[in-house]
């Protein structure tokens, strides 16, 4: 996982350039984003949500086979629990059409962090992480999540 500021995404340009295509859609990209879905590249592209935040993301921890996401709300606030996969329990087997398993019992190791307000995340494929709480309160947020093919 990579934690890191959006006025910082030029020292992400010789990591990967679909990365860096990712991390300028969301530095571009403008809170009256409506909702949708948008091709950036062949590799990759943006989902714009809505939702409520909540105390509790029942689901458990998702990750990912074949994408990298680059979360970041765009409006309001949200805490990402994170945990690196290995030795999890599968809460909810892979869901190959959706490219995600759901996982349970996270490492002791395991934190959280806070996006949104010029934050972002990149989540690997290792990367559990359980996404949709609230911070200090439930709240409306518009997010925008970069799925990026690998």
């Amino acid at each position: 996982m990579i934690v890191d500021r959006l006025d910082n995404i030029d020292l992400y340009k010789n990591l990967s350039p679909d990365i860096y295509a990712g991390l300028q859609f969301l530095k571009d990209a403008k809170a009256d984003i409506a909702v949708g879905t948008y091709p950036i590249n062949d590799n990759v592209k943006a989902i714009v949500s809505e939702y409520e935040t909540v105390a509790d993301f029942s689901r458990g921890y998702e990750a990912h086979q074949h994408v990298i996401d680059i979360q970041y709300p765009i409006r309001g606030l949200e805490r990402v629990k994170w945990s690196p996969i290995e030795g999890m329990n599968v809460n909810i087997p892979y869901d190959e059409v959706k490219d995600r398993t759901f996982y349970k019992d996270p490492s002791a190791q395991g934190t959280h962090v806070d996006i949104g307000n010029g934050i972002f995340a990149i989540m690997f494929p290792g990367d559990g992480h359980g996404p949709q709480h609230f911070i200090n309160k439930p709240e409306l947020i518009k997010k925008i999540t970069i799925k990026i093919s690998i």
